[in-house]
C-alpha cells in the first residue's frame, strides 16, 4: 500500500511539474542561451539553482504552515489550491494556440547576458517569475500538504518527481539546443500544452473532491 502511494506521489509531481516545466519563462530563455556554448549540461545546472529555491520554500510550507495552522486552515488552503489547479489549466488551454515553440523562444534569448554562474542565474529567474510564486502560494502548497497528510514519506516522493520533470525536460532542452536543433515544433508543443491544461484542469477538480471527501470522514 505504502509502495503505491509513493509511485502514485511520483507520478503526480513529475506530471504536474511537467505542465509547469512546458511554460515558457525567464529560466527556458536563459537555459536555451547557456546551452548554445555549455552544451547540454546548462540545463541540470540551472534547475540546481532552481531546486535549491524551491527546497527552501517546501521547508517552509511543511513546517511553518502546519505548524501554526490547524486542518481547517490547511483545508481552505487545499481549495484554493484546487481552484488555482483549474485556473492554471484553463489559461494554459486559452494560451497554447499562441504559444511560443522553443525555435522561437531561442530568438528572444539572445537578449540575456549571462555572466553569473548557471545555479546562481537558475536562482534569480525562479524567483523573478511571477507564475512561480502564484503557482507555490497556491496549488503548489496544497498539493505539497495534502502529499504530507499521507506521510512525510509520501511528500518527499512528491518533490523528488516534481524536481525529475524539471531536470528532465530541462536536460532535454539544452541537449537539443547545444546541437543546434529544434526540440520540439510549433505545432506539437500547442497540442502538449493543451493537454496539459486539461489535465490540470480535471486534475484540480478531482483534487478538491478528493481531498473534501477524506476531510469530512476524518
Amino acid at each position: 500500500m505504502l509502495a503505491i502511494e509513493i509511485l502514485k506521489a511520483l507520478l503526480i509531481g513529475f506530471t504536474v511539474g511537467l505542465t509547469g516545466a512546458l511554460v515558457p519563462g525567464p529560466m527556458l530563455f536563459a537555459t536555451i542561451q547557456a546551452s548554445l556554448k555549455k552544451g547540454w549540461i546548462a540545463g541540470p545546472e540551472f534547475v540546481l539553482g532552481h531546486i535549491l529555491v524551491e527546497l527552501v520554500l517546501c521547508v517552509f510550507i511543511l513546517f511553518g504552515v502546519t505548524s501554526f495552522f490547524g486542518d481547517g486552515t490547511i483545508s481552505v488552503i487545499s481549495l484554493i489550491g484546487g481552484l488555482a489547479l483549474v485556473v492554471f489549466g484553463l489559461l494554459t488551454v486559452k494560451d497554447a494556440r499562441g504559444a511560443a515553440s522553443s525555435a522561437r523562444v531561442s530568438q528572444n534569448s539572445s537578449n540575456l547576458k549571462l555572466k553569473s554562474s548557471p545555479a546562481i542565474i537558475g536562482m534569480v529567474t525562479s524567483v523573478s517569475n511571477p507564475y512561480f510564486w502564484i503557482w507555490w502560494l497556491t496549488a503548489g502548497s496544497a498539493l505539497l500538504l495534502r502529499e504530507y497528510e499521507l506521510g512525510s514519506i509520501i511528500s518527499v516522493a512528491y518533490i523528488l518527481g516534481h524536481w525529475t520533470a524539471d531536470i528532465s525536460w530541462f536536460t532535454a532542452v539544452s541537449g537539443s539546443f547545444s546541437r543546434g536543433k529544434v526540440l520540439l515544433s510549433h505545432k506539437a508543443h500547442r497540442y502538449i500544452l493543451y493537454a496539459c491544461g486539461i489535465f490540470l484542469v480535471v486534475f484540480g477538480f478531482y483534487f478538491m473532491l478528493n481531498y473534501n471527501n477524506s476531510f469530512q470522514l476524518s
